[in-house]
């Protein structure tokens, strides 16, 4: 059905939630805030690190410094695999993914910081160049570009196309660009999603291996 899969990062193929909550709960304490619990912040991701620290910073009542956006990246770098990993089953899907159509990265994380995440989680051989981040040249998700980018590139319509993701911007980057969609409900983006929007047509998976059987 599908002639290419594309794949959000956090939430989706890996389990990054510690590291991101560990590295902002850093960042809050060194400004003179408290912690907020990991599963609050991981409801914060998928924006962009931009839009994640003001999100942690206003939760936490705390004033955003200039340099907050630098000063989380390096403690984010720090940790960056701590303790993420991909989530169970998602290697095996993979390989059994890739025998029917090449597969794809997009993500809102920086690229330099993905590739690490990829080739620590043994991730980075299932998708070769094809992976765009979050500070390159294209808008990152929700607008469309980057995922229409990725279709271009390997020759496929976008109609054939199927993004998984964990979060209302992953759903949204699809439907602007007229590809399918399929939401992980096992990632920490999840929460909260609004299901009224979930349509017939869009998939809906809760663990890695469903993939296989779409």
């Amino acid at each position: 059905m599908f002639r290419l899969y594309v794949f959000d990062l956090d939430g989706t193929l890996v389990d990054s939630r510690r590291d991101l909550a560990d590295a902002a709960n850093a960042l809050l304490e060194e400004c003179g805030g408290a912690p907020l619990a990991e599963e609050r912040i991981g409801r914060m991701v998928g924006d962009g690190a931009a839009v994640l620290v003001s999100r942690v910073f206003a939760a936490a009542g705390v004033s955003l410094p200039p340099d907050a956006l630098p000063r989380f990246l390096a403690l984010y770098d720090r940790r960056l695999l701590d303790h993420t990993k991909p989530y169970a089953g998602m290697i095996e899907t993979l390989d059994a993914l890739r025998e029917r159509a090449p597969m794809a990265v997009l993500t809102n994380k920086p690229l330099a910081a993905t590739r690490r995440i990829l080739d620590g989680a043994g991730l980075a051989p299932f998708f070769g160049d094809a992976v765009v981040g979050g500070d390159g040249p294209l808008a990152r998700k929700p607008e469309p570009a980057g995922l229409q980018h990725l279709a271009s590139a390997a020759g496929v319509g976008l109609a054939s196309t199927l993004l998984v993701g964990d979060s209302v911007i992953d759903w949204e980057t699809a439907r602007r660009a007229s590809a399918r969609i399929c939401l992980a409900r096992y990632g920490f983006g999840f929460d909260g999603f609004p299901l009224e929007q979930i349509r017939s047509d869009d998939h809906v998976i809760d663990t890695p291996t469903d993939l296989i059987h779409l």
